[in-house]
């Protein structure tokens, strides 16, 4: 149980410049807990070939385990945000974690595709939490001066997830086989665990469950009058739009980059790999500026960007040429992704802002998750470039749902 006294010697006024270890475990721990996330789901995507010989699989039964995943991770977000927001961040989150990591560790010891499949469905729901909740509790314990880069540093998480999979997995499957790789996949959420069992709630959220009148349901919170509906009917938008064109590139990409240009499997990793650290650097430099010029600026300055770079993106050829602007291309297209996190976090109450981290992000990310039909189908109809140009169409369309629906909210107190 934890005391009034240590919570206040602990608190982080919002105005105040110095960040606390409080501060920094808490980022520590959400940063972790959405690495999870990239690298379970990446890990999943490279050992499918062995699960699918070794448990006698079809191509229709080994896709429907990373779409199960996903369906799943929904589901769980939607369910985890509004939990945490009634019983607290820490406690949800670590239900979230020990519901993926129980889950994920049955996976190593499937028989079938059954089990299996309701093994990763669950594992999904688990990690479906962790975006959302993690937000919340890293922005609730940052100052507001700080609140966009911290946001930026909790969603490179995942990117560091994705690269740690994407470094380990070739090293270690042929050695320990994919029921080996799922217990690995288990340590991440060891390490959340550890971290934020020693963490406590914000003071912020503690000053809210004291308030018993506060009654209305979080879900309520996110439509409750027209300028807040407004405000997440422009979140949904940008959302969706970072999910559709992250998806829409990233899965098709190596396989234009083989078919059309030649490349090697070497050759796309190393594209991949390029473009991962692109988007990395615009994570972290959306996070930067955000806090120095506001997050309205910052959101129609990357989607400009964005605009610029998959029309440039489309007319290339040159392999060398296509490898340096792949990574600018993912530093505008996925550097957003660093502020949502605060955006929503400065929109929305306390007794709501987790609900609204997970349901409006996983909404995007619902109808984010159309993209990579959308661009096959028009690649097969037309050209991939073809294809790729039109995605610059979804971008302005970013901007103008960032003029006329997000408010700036730089700075704000959190309520």
């Amino acid at each position: 149980m934890y005391v009034d006294t240590t919570l206040k010697s602990a608190a982080i006024p919002q105005d105040c410049e110095k960040v606390s270890g409080y501060a920094w475990k808490a980022l520590a721990g959400s940063a972790i807990g959405y690495a999870m996330d990239g690298f379970d789901l990446l890990i999943l995507g490279f050992m499918l070939p062995a699960i699918s010989a070794d448990l006698h699989l079809s191509a229709g039964q080994a896709g429907s385990l990373v779409t199960w995943t996903l369906i799943g991770a929904v589901a769980g977000g939607i369910v985890f945000g509004s939990l945490s927001d009634h019983f607290g961040r820490i406690r949800v989150m670590t239900w979230t974690i020990m519901l993926f990591a129980v889950f994920t560790g049955l996976c190593a010891f499937a028989q079938g595709y059954w089990d299996l499949l309701a093994y990763r469905t669950i594992a999904g729901i688990g990690l479906g939490g962790e975006f959302g909740i993690g937000m919340a509790l890293a922005a609730e314990a940052w100052p507001a001066n700080k609140r966009a880069r911290v946001s930026s540093y909790v969603a490179l998480g995942w990117q560091l997830g994705v690269l740690g999979a994407a470094l380990l997995t070739p090293l270690l499957l042929p050695h320990i086989g994919w029921r080996g790789m799922f217990m690995v996949g288990i340590l991440p959420a060891v390490v959340a665990w550890v971290i934020r069992n020693r963490l406590h709630e914000p003071e912020v959220f503690v000053r809210k469950a004291k308030v018993k009148d506060a009654k209305l349901k979080a879900f309520h919170l996110l439509v409750k009058d027209r300028r807040t509906t407004r405000t997440s009917l422009g979140i949904v938008i940008l959302c969706a739009v970072q999910n559709f064109g992250y998806y829409g590139i990233m899965i098709w990409m190596p396989s234009f980059l083989a078919n059309k240009l030649g490349f090697n499997l070497t050759k796309s990793a190393m594209w991949t790999s390029v473009t991962i650290l692109g988007m990395m650097a615009g994570i972290f430099v959306f996070g930067q500026i955000a806090d120095r010029i506001g997050r309205k600026p910052s959101f129609l300055l990357f989607q400009a960007g964005a605009v610029a770079m998959v029309l440039t993106y489309s007319q290339l050829s040159d392999p060398i040429t296509m490898l340096w602007a792949g990574a600018v291309l993912g530093m505008f297209v996925n550097g957003m992704l660093g502020g949502y996190g605060a955006l929503m976090s400065e929109a929305y109450p306390t007794e709501a802002r987790a609900t609204a981290q997970n349901v409006l992000f996983n909404i995007g990310r619902g109808v984010g998750g159309f993209g990579p039909v959308v661009v096959g189908a028009l690649a097969s109809a037309y050209s991939f470039q073809m294809a790729i140009a039109l995605l610059a169409a979804i971008y302005v369309l970013d901007m103008v749902a960032t003029l006329f629906l997000i408010p700036e909210l730089k700075g704000k107190e959190l309520e």
